[in-house]
Protein backbone atom coordinates (compact mmCIF):
# COMPACT_ATOMS: atom_id res chain seq x y z
CA UNK A 1 0.00 0.00 0.00
CA UNK A 2 1.02 3.66 -0.92
CA UNK A 3 3.71 2.56 -4.04
CA UNK A 4 3.37 3.80 -7.60
CA UNK A 5 2.67 0.82 -9.73
CA UNK A 6 2.06 0.33 -13.68
CA UNK A 7 0.11 -2.90 -14.78
CA UNK A 8 -1.58 -2.94 -18.27
CA UNK A 9 -1.24 0.57 -18.97
CA UNK A 10 -2.51 1.49 -15.33
CA UNK A 11 -0.74 3.91 -13.34
CA UNK A 12 -1.06 4.79 -10.21
CA UNK A 13 -1.05 4.59 -6.22
CA UNK A 14 -1.79 0.96 -4.30
CA UNK A 15 -4.78 2.53 -2.10
CA UNK A 16 -5.63 -1.26 -0.38
CA UNK A 17 -4.70 -4.94 -0.98
CA UNK A 18 -7.67 -6.97 -0.97
CA UNK A 19 -7.80 -11.03 -0.82
CA UNK A 20 -9.12 -11.60 -4.60
CA UNK A 21 -8.90 -7.62 -5.54
CA UNK A 22 -6.36 -4.37 -5.29
CA UNK A 23 -7.74 -0.71 -5.57
CA UNK A 24 -5.33 1.53 -7.33
CA UNK A 25 -5.68 5.47 -7.81
CA UNK A 26 -4.78 6.99 -11.13
CA UNK A 27 -3.12 10.01 -11.74
CA UNK A 28 -5.76 11.04 -13.07
CA UNK A 29 -8.27 10.22 -10.46
CA UNK A 30 -9.94 7.01 -11.17
CA UNK A 31 -9.93 4.40 -8.39
CA UNK A 32 -9.84 1.30 -10.44
CA UNK A 33 -10.29 -2.23 -8.96
CA UNK A 34 -7.60 -4.83 -9.97
CA UNK A 35 -8.13 -8.25 -9.54
CA UNK A 36 -5.20 -9.83 -8.09
CA UNK A 37 -4.77 -12.50 -10.55
CA UNK A 38 -3.49 -9.39 -13.04
CA UNK A 39 -1.12 -8.22 -10.88
CA UNK A 40 0.26 -11.83 -11.14
CA UNK A 41 -0.13 -12.72 -14.21
CA UNK A 42 0.97 -9.90 -16.17
CA UNK A 43 4.00 -7.56 -15.68
CA UNK A 44 3.92 -5.31 -13.13
CA UNK A 45 6.04 -2.58 -12.75
CA UNK A 46 6.53 -1.37 -9.20
CA UNK A 47 7.99 2.53 -9.57
CA UNK A 48 8.46 2.88 -5.57
CA UNK A 49 9.65 -0.72 -4.73
CA UNK A 50 12.95 0.10 -3.04
CA UNK A 51 13.47 3.48 -3.97
CA UNK A 52 11.25 6.99 -4.84
CA UNK A 53 13.80 7.79 -7.49
CA UNK A 54 13.23 8.37 -11.10
CA UNK A 55 14.82 9.16 -14.01
CA UNK A 56 13.81 11.38 -16.64
CA UNK A 57 15.67 11.92 -20.01
CA UNK A 58 15.03 14.55 -22.73
CA UNK A 59 16.18 14.36 -25.90
CA UNK A 60 16.97 17.30 -27.87
CA UNK A 61 18.63 18.27 -31.24
CA UNK A 62 20.44 21.03 -32.69
CA UNK A 63 21.09 22.13 -35.92
CA UNK A 64 24.40 21.14 -37.84
CA UNK A 65 27.19 23.19 -37.17
CA UNK A 66 26.83 23.83 -33.82
CA UNK A 67 29.47 23.65 -31.28
CA UNK A 68 28.84 19.95 -29.81
CA UNK A 69 31.12 21.31 -26.94
CA UNK A 70 29.06 24.65 -26.10
CA UNK A 71 25.75 22.42 -26.15
CA UNK A 72 27.33 19.59 -23.97
CA UNK A 73 28.18 22.75 -21.48
CA UNK A 74 25.03 24.28 -21.52
CA UNK A 75 23.16 21.06 -20.81
CA UNK A 76 25.18 20.20 -17.81
CA UNK A 77 25.03 23.98 -16.37
CA UNK A 78 21.17 23.89 -16.67
CA UNK A 79 20.32 20.43 -15.30
CA UNK A 80 22.59 21.32 -12.49
CA UNK A 81 20.98 24.68 -11.66
CA UNK A 82 17.43 23.25 -11.16
CA UNK A 83 16.93 22.78 -7.64
CA UNK A 84 15.02 19.30 -8.22
CA UNK A 85 17.77 17.41 -9.86
CA UNK A 86 19.66 15.26 -7.84
CA UNK A 87 23.22 15.63 -7.34
CA UNK A 88 24.19 11.43 -6.85
CA UNK A 89 23.37 10.06 -9.21
CA UNK A 90 25.00 12.43 -11.18
CA UNK A 91 23.07 14.19 -14.50
CA UNK A 92 24.68 12.70 -17.54
CA UNK A 93 25.06 15.05 -20.47
CA UNK A 94 25.40 12.93 -23.93
CA UNK A 95 26.22 13.48 -27.55
CA UNK A 96 24.09 10.46 -29.14
CA UNK A 97 23.97 10.81 -32.87
CA UNK A 98 23.68 12.10 -36.09
CA UNK A 99 20.56 12.71 -37.40
CA UNK A 100 18.50 13.57 -40.14
CA UNK A 101 18.19 17.35 -39.53
CA UNK A 102 20.29 17.52 -36.48
CA UNK A 103 23.09 16.91 -34.06
CA UNK A 104 21.26 14.69 -30.96
CA UNK A 105 21.41 14.71 -27.59
CA UNK A 106 20.48 13.11 -24.50
CA UNK A 107 20.27 14.59 -21.06
CA UNK A 108 19.56 12.14 -17.97
CA UNK A 109 19.00 13.30 -14.44
CA UNK A 110 17.60 11.71 -11.32
CA UNK A 111 14.15 13.59 -9.48
CA UNK A 112 12.30 12.33 -6.62
CA UNK A 113 9.87 10.15 -8.59
CA UNK A 114 6.69 12.80 -7.63
CA UNK A 115 8.62 15.37 -9.14
CA UNK A 116 9.35 13.65 -12.20
CA UNK A 117 6.71 15.30 -14.65
CA UNK A 118 7.46 19.20 -13.30
CA UNK A 119 11.31 18.81 -12.71
CA UNK A 120 11.22 17.28 -16.71
CA UNK A 121 9.19 20.16 -17.57
CA UNK A 122 10.66 23.08 -15.62
CA UNK A 123 14.27 21.66 -17.51
CA UNK A 124 12.84 21.36 -20.96
CA UNK A 125 12.05 25.27 -20.55
CA UNK A 126 15.43 26.64 -18.96
CA UNK A 127 17.04 24.89 -22.18
CA UNK A 128 14.85 25.87 -24.73
CA UNK A 129 15.51 29.80 -23.31
CA UNK A 130 19.31 28.95 -22.84
CA UNK A 131 19.65 27.72 -25.89
CA UNK A 132 17.69 30.86 -27.31
CA UNK A 133 19.99 32.96 -25.54
CA UNK A 134 23.41 31.54 -27.05
CA UNK A 135 21.57 31.93 -30.51
CA UNK A 136 21.54 27.68 -31.03
CA UNK A 137 18.95 26.88 -33.22
CA UNK A 138 16.49 23.58 -32.50
CA UNK A 139 16.22 22.22 -35.87
CA UNK A 140 12.76 20.68 -37.33
CA UNK A 141 12.74 18.35 -40.22
CA UNK A 142 13.81 19.41 -43.65
CA UNK A 143 13.29 17.54 -46.92
CA UNK A 144 14.87 19.06 -50.26
CA UNK A 145 12.48 18.42 -53.24
CA UNK A 146 13.59 17.54 -56.63
CA UNK A 147 11.21 18.21 -59.49
CA UNK A 148 12.10 16.39 -62.55
CA UNK A 149 9.93 17.83 -65.27
CA UNK A 150 7.20 21.25 -64.84
CA UNK A 151 4.43 21.55 -66.94
CA UNK A 152 4.78 24.21 -69.13
CA UNK A 153 2.00 26.09 -67.94
CA UNK A 154 3.23 26.41 -64.21
CA UNK A 155 3.79 28.79 -61.78
CA UNK A 156 7.31 28.00 -61.26
CA UNK A 157 9.71 30.43 -63.14
CA UNK A 158 7.38 32.92 -61.44
CA UNK A 159 5.85 34.57 -64.31
CA UNK A 160 1.97 34.88 -63.36
CA UNK A 161 -0.52 35.50 -65.63
CA UNK A 162 -2.82 37.75 -63.61
CA UNK A 163 -5.87 36.50 -65.45
CA UNK A 164 -5.20 33.01 -64.28
CA UNK A 165 -5.64 34.22 -60.36
CA UNK A 166 -8.94 36.00 -61.06
CA UNK A 167 -10.28 33.35 -63.31
CA UNK A 168 -9.10 29.78 -61.82
CA UNK A 169 -9.07 26.50 -63.84
CA UNK A 170 -12.85 24.96 -63.38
Amino acid sequence: VGDTVEVNNLMGTVKRIGVRSSNISTFDGAEVVVPNSNLISNDLINWTLSSNLKRNEILIGVAYGTDLNLVLKILRETVDSHEDVLKDPKPQALFSDFGDSSLNFRLRFWVPFELGLTSKSDVSVALYNAFAEHGLEIPFPQRDIHIKSVPPDSEVDGNVNPDDKLNPPT
